[in-house]
């Protein structure tokens, strides 16, 4: 193994708290380039988020609103494009070595009738690319869990009751989402406002994750989602 290799190893690890190995085949000049571009990240957070203990990695093109509603654990990163409005009563809450993918966006505010609920992300999730995070209900999501790429959660639902009444008019709901512990949530999933889905869950690709409970360590997939089978 590389002294790049090793080194590498050992920061990680660090950070992480964790043990960390990097595969032997990347060559040391990648390894390197990663490296350098985690320090300019560290450098860009330190620098805008200067009066947090935890300063998160922060990517190019990153734009924040409402940073004084944000609160970190050690670790988080902002990866490139990401965007986070946090302005909401329970402001954006992300836990330790935790990942906001590139140009995932996170919004709290539905509109300016409504002040949103925001959201909590527990340690070690990773929120995929190219997602949409849309808060106003509140959504919350626990350790360990990975959500994949063009992902989207609609803690908001709209009244439509009134056949009379414009449903722009009607109104909203806010139920909230809540996702469990060691859940993996494929790619292109919705999920959409009052799904609670319970610990160790896996959502197929596609899947359209409608209002209701989800019981644990069970994989659900189509649409609407249904119970496929349970995990053994």
């Amino acid at each position: 193994m590389s002294r790049t290799a090793k080194l590498a190893n050992k920061l990680i690890g660090t950070i992480k708290k964790s043990d960390y190995q990097v595969d032997p085949q990347i060559d040391a000049h990648y390894i390197f380039s990663i490296m350098a571009k985690r320090g300019i990240m560290k450098a860009a957070g330190a620098v805008r988020f200067r009066t947090l203990k935890n300063s998160p990695f922060v990517g190019r093109g990153v734009r924040i609103k409402a940073k004084r509603h944000i609160a970190l654990g050690p670790g988080v990163t902002f990866d490139d494009g990401s965007y986070i409005d946090a302005m909401s009563s329970g402001g954006v809450s992300i836990g330790q070595n935790s990942t906001v993918g590139k140009n995932t966006r996170i919004e709290c505010v539905g509109s300016l009738k409504h002040l949103g609920r925001g959201l909590v992300v527990g340690d070690n999730v990773g929120l995929g690319t190219d997602s949409l995070y849309g808060c106003a209900g509140g959504i919350k999501v626990g350790n360990s869990t990975i959500v994949g790429n063009y992902c989207s959660f609609h803690s908001e639902n709209h009244i439509s009751a009134d056949l009379l009444l414009p449903i722009r008019d009607q109104g909203v709901t806010h139920q909230g989402i809540s996702i469990g512990a060691n859940c993996w949530i494929g790619s292109r999933v919705t999920v959409l406002d009052g799904a609670t889905i319970g610990d160790g869950c896996i959502i197929a690709a596609g899947a359209v994750v409608t209002a209701g409970e989800y019981a644990s360590n069970a994989i659900y997939g189509g649409v609407p989602a249904r119970f496929l089978k349970e995990r053994k």
